[in-house]
């Protein structure tokens, strides 16, 4: 089962994640997403369980639970929904307005 973890310190590292997990059981991966460009924890992260009975044992008892002075929010992760490619302002090629001029398309 994949698990979503959130409100962490900026502190905490995949490793720090995978042992808030281990006791419940079988951790197969943890990880803490991190900000492209800086490299900065962004204050969450997945867990992978390999049993769902541990896993859901795992979330009811570390939901709310208190980490590094945070209550952090343990759930069951929701199946990451096919996006369409992000592109520049209003889905047109060209980046903004169409590459059109503002103020012909405004008055």
């Amino acid at each position: 089962m994949n698990i979503y973890v959130s409100n962490l310190s900026f502190d905490v590292q995949d490793e720090d994640l995978k042992e808030f997990f281990t006791p419940y059981g079988e951790v197969t991966s943890a990880k803490i997403i991190t900000d492209r460009e800086s490299g900065r924890s962004r204050g969450f992260g997945f867990v992978e369980m390999s049993d769902d009975a541990a896993s859901k044992k795992a979330i009811a008892e570390l939901n709310d639970a208190n980490v590094d002075g945070r209550t952090i929010k343990v759930m069951e992760a929701k199946p990451k929904e096919d996006r369409p490619a992000r592109s520049n302002y209003g889905g047109g090629s060209g980046g903004f307005n169409n590459s059109k001029s503002y103020n012909k398309n405004r008055y």
